[in-house]
């Protein structure tokens, strides 16, 4: 789907990336390897925070697919938790801190380190 075709007004930010691209850029941004991600499934399993682990798509007989592996619950409740499993601390913290000014009602969750295999802790 072409981004042009989104109902959007101007006051609506959309972010979008090329999740396929990033391994060959983030280590030199953020000082640690990101693998290549073998779907955009994968890529939003690693988002620096979990309530921004949310991705929609149109599936090819025109329903919408929510992939929300950490749940919504914290977008609706304005919580921004970290999500330790790829992205470094400061990461977190800097994103955290645009949010917090964009957003002041947001709480801000601290950082937290990886649980099992990755996960949230």
């Amino acid at each position: 789907m072409r981004i042009s075709r989104l109902p959007l007004d101007e006051q609506t930010a959309v972010e979008i990336r090329n999740e396929a691209r990033v391994h060959l850029w983030y280590e030199r941004r953020f000082g640690v390897p990101c693998p290549p991600y073998d779907s955009s499934e994968a890529a939003i399993d690693s988002f620096p925070s979990t309530t921004s682990a949310i991705g929609v798509r149109l599936t090819p007989s025109g329903t919408w697919r929510v992939y929300a592996p950490y749940g919504v619950a914290d977008a609706f409740n304005l919580v921004l938790r970290p999500n330790p499993r790829q992205a470094p601390r400061e990461v977190y913290e800097a994103k955290a801190a645009r949010c917090a000014e964009a957003w002041p009602e947001l709480t801000v969750l601290p950082w937290c380190e990886p649980g099992p295999a990755g996960q949230p802790g």
